[in-house]
């Protein structure tokens, strides 16, 4: 188990990618997208409030950069999940 408290919430979100990913691949890819978009903006809340000397692996580039890019991503996947209309028919 990672010793620090951003390594421990990043396998956290790799767990949660991971499972987006395969709701994505077996069918309801609006919940995947969702569960990812989630864990990038739920890690990008833990980049803020991390301490940084126990930030781990979650640091990437600077805080700032950190916080931004994976808030963006984040609400980009979920904005996605909402807004693409279903199939005709479907």
């Amino acid at each position: 188990m990672p010793r620090s408290r951003g390594s421990q919430i990043y396998l956290l979100l790799l767990v949660a990618v991971t499972v987006g990913l395969v709701l994505v691949v077996t069918g309801p890819w609006r919940t995947g997208l969702a569960v990812i978009g989630a864990a990038f903006v739920v890690s990008s809340l833990a980049r803020v409030f991390v301490p940084a000397d126990h930030v781990g692996m979650l640091r990437v580039r600077g805080k700032a950069f950190d916080v931004v890019w994976t808030m963006l991503l984040g609400a980009s996947l979920l904005v996605l999940a909402v807004v693409v209309p279903p199939p005709p028919g479907g």
